[in-house]
């Protein structure tokens, strides 16, 4: 019975270091599955930072490039026009919980410091088009209590 006795405790630590082990590697495993949506949200955000609506309706679902096929810059002034300058014009960007809907659907949080330090919260639905991967189809923006520090 001693023996026995010795090698459970060695079992409990074998098992405890494999379990931490595993969940260190689960924020890797969830972050790779994120990635994708993630990337074209942050290089809508970014190319609306630098003024880029060619760039910035790249990452815009096929309804919004047919119905601005050829005017990116109306795009932009649309953006900009339709209450979303938090974003346009945000100092930075992060991201917050997100629900993948299906397989080609997500929505994912946003949360953005403004250009007066005011907080914002946005949520971003995404498709994942045909040959031309993850883009933008919606977003609803809301202000957040506090400023950013």
């Amino acid at each position: 019975m001693a023996a026995g006795q010795r090698q459970e405790p060695v079992m409990r630590v074998i098992i405890a270091f494999a379990m931490m082990i595993f969940s260190l590697n689960l924020p890797a495993l969830a972050q790779s599955d994120e990635a994708p949506w993630r990337a074209s949200v942050t290089g809508q955000i970014e190319a609306f930072r630098a003024g880029d609506g060619a760039t910035a309706l790249t990452f815009a679902g096929e309804v919004f490039r047919t119905q601005f096929e050829g005017k990116p810059e109306a795009f932009y002034a649309a953006i900009a026009a339709s209450g979303y300058s938090a974003i346009v014009e945000s100092r930075s960007h992060s991201f917050g919980e997100f629900n993948k809907v299906s397989d080609t659907s997500v929505l994912q949080v946003v949360r953005f410091v403004g250009p007066d330090q005011s907080l914002y919260e946005a949520m971003y639905q995404l498709a994942d088009e045909p040959d031309v991967g993850w883009r933008v189809i919606g977003v609803v923006l809301r202000k957040q209590a506090g400023i950013a520090i």
